[in-house]
């Protein structure tokens, strides 16, 4: 499940913006409480670029290495969709679960 959920957020933060770089995924991912490492963050950009999801451009650092900054492709766009539906179908699904237990403490 965290995968998935990592996945929806990594290409809504993406989709969010023109273009963004790595570091600015992992420093929105943290400012969420989510706390993903590089180690786990780059595997799985390669990944989304891999299966058409993401694209990327490399741009020159003034200071450092050249950067890469990924974008949403068409079809990343439509996952996103897709995965934005399933999150939104899981969190009433739970929230069903959740209120009815609630309901049956308080009957008590």
């Amino acid at each position: 499940m965290r995968k998935g959920v990592l996945e929806l957020c990594i290409l809504s933060i993406i989709a969010q913006r023109d273009e963004v770089y790595a570091s600015d995924i992992l420093s929105e991912l943290k400012h969420a409480q989510l706390i993903v490492v590089e180690g786990t963050l780059y595997p799985l950009l390669t990944r989304l670029k891999n299966d058409g999801l993401l694209s990327y451009r490399w741009e020159e650092s003034k200071s450092g290495p050249p950067r890469k900054y990924y974008k949403v492709t068409d079809t990343g766009n439509q996952l996103l969709h897709e995965l934005l539906l399933g999150w939104q179908s899981l969190v009433e699904a739970v929230g069903m679960i959740i209120q009815k237990k609630q309901e049956e403490n308080q009957e008590k």
